[in-house]
């Protein structure tokens, strides 16, 4: 068996229906206490603590002087990348560029009759730490997770950005990576990885300096990680297994959905790959695809394992009531694989990035369409957003009064102060007004 395929009408569909919807974990005990202890070493131990781990676990011959990535290395990995893959970094991150650049915030202000102004101050964050997975020891560089971090990060206009990647047995890091990084304007790079990373990140050592925003995607241990030092810095989310739900009717091509269901299935054996369908036929289609197409994988064994143990196509009644599902899952990422998609738009509530119509892969998302990739997972498409400038400002409030707006106001204010039983919020405007 590839996958389950379950009617929603039956009490097995919406028993599954209900596990969707409440899928939300957090790491179990056994790795948090890991990372709680090894976020304590950093802390009290800074570039040593972060040396030590790296060695055991990834460079075993790692020096403090090839902690920091060198100028000599930016200019080697240069030598060492094409021409094509240069061309198509330059696409993407230009793609991306553009359409965080619309996400720009500006500060405003409103004048009363009376001289009171008011309004909000928008700033960027002094520095923020980027964080990039190794990517199977640096041989899948995953060049895309640097453009999507780093280059909202530079329109926001933090003038620090930090990258710290896990470096391969030889203490390298993959040439690719380093380009994208010069690409998306960082030239900070130090090699270490996993929880140690991002306790380096968060209390800053001799060589690392702290940061007040960690993003970029990890294992359990990384996430688990930024949620421990979330208060004390700003993280980009709590981040699950990747996700997508793909909602389609008697218009859809099987190939199609099986192709984009393994697209996310090959990320991890816990991804979630779904599939809501008005059709029977086209059910029965998609499984025959997948068992298909999942022999031309390269990670076939990985795709596999997800389809089997977390997979699920569902028939439902009509597309309606897939949407209405679909909002209840807040998946990831979902696709319209339906007759005139737009025409659902409208009804969609809760989704990290929603792909419409037959030649918008998930994919294109990932790499150059331009909306960022980094996007809410395990239901939290509910309450929050893909990753964008505004994950790098803060915001402050303007308040100016003149004497006769304080004048004005002064009854108000006292009366509310008194109220709460604050008499010297009180005072402080009676001495005014007197």
């Amino acid at each position: 068996m590839t996958i389950r395929i379950e009617s929603y009408a039956t009490e097995q569909g919406k028993k599954s229906m209900d596990g969707l919807r409440d899928r939300f974990a957090l790491a179990d005990s056994k790795c948090a206490q890991t990372v709680t202890d090894i976020l304590e070493q950093v802390r009290n131990r800074g570039d040593e603590a972060v040396l030590e781990y790296t060695r055991r676990f990834d460079a075993p011959e790692l020096s403090l002087e090839e902690f920091k990535v060198s100028k000599e290395e930016f200019a080697q990995a240069a030598k060492e990348v094409d021409e094509d893959f240069m061309a198509t970094l330059s696409f993407a991150a230009e793609r991306i560029r553009l359409f965080h650049e619309r996400e720009m915030e500006d500060s405003w202000m409103m004048t009363r009759d009376d001289g009171t102004i008011t309004g909000r101050l928008v700033r960027p964050v002094d520095s923020a730490g980027l964080y990039v997975p190794g990517g199977q020891g640096g041989s899948t560089p995953l060049v895309s997770s640097v453009l999507m971090n780093a280059i909202p990060a530079g329109i926001a206009g933090v003038q620090q950005r930090v990258m710290m990647t896990p470096p391969n047995k030889e203490g390298k890091i993959a040439p690719a990576l380093l380009m994208a990084a010069r690409e998306a304007g960082i030239t900070e790079v130090y090699k270490a990885g996993s929880a140690w990373a991002i306790a380096a990140l968060a209390f800053g050592t001799e060589s690392v300096p702290a940061v007040d925003v960690i993003v970029g995607p990890g294992n359990q241990f990384v996430t688990e990680a930024k949620r421990q030092v979330m208060g004390r810095v700003r993280i980009d989310m709590i981040a699950g297994p990747s996700e997508v739900l793909i909602v389609a009717d008697h218009a859809a091509n099987p190939a199609y959905i099986a192709a984009d269901m393994l697209a996310q299935a090959e990320h991890d054996p816990m991804a979630l790959a779904l599939l809501l369908t008005t059709e029977t036929s086209v059910a029965e289609a998609v499984k025959v695809e997948l068992e298909k197409q999942l022999p031309n994988l390269n990670r076939e064994d990985i795709a596999r394992t997800s389809l089997q143990q977390r997979g699920l196509i569902l028939v439902v009644n009509s597309v309606e009531e897939g949407i209405a599902q679909a909002n209840e899952i807040a998946i990831e990422h979902l696709e319209l694989q339906v007759e005139d998609p737009w025409q659902w738009l409208p009804m969609i509530k809760h989704a990290g990035a929603i792909f419409l119509g037959p030649h918008t892969p998930e994919a294109a998302g990932d790499y150059v369409a331009g909306p960022n990739h980094v996007l809410p997972t395990m239901g939290t498409a509910r309450i929050s957003s893909a990753l964008g400038v505004e994950t790098f400002l803060k915001k402050s409030s303007i308040i100016s009064y003149s004497r006769q707006a304080l004048l004005n106001d002064a009854e108000h204010i006292q009366r509310l102060a008194n109220l709460e039983g604050l008499s010297a919020h009180a005072n402080s405007v009676g001495v005014r007004v007197k």
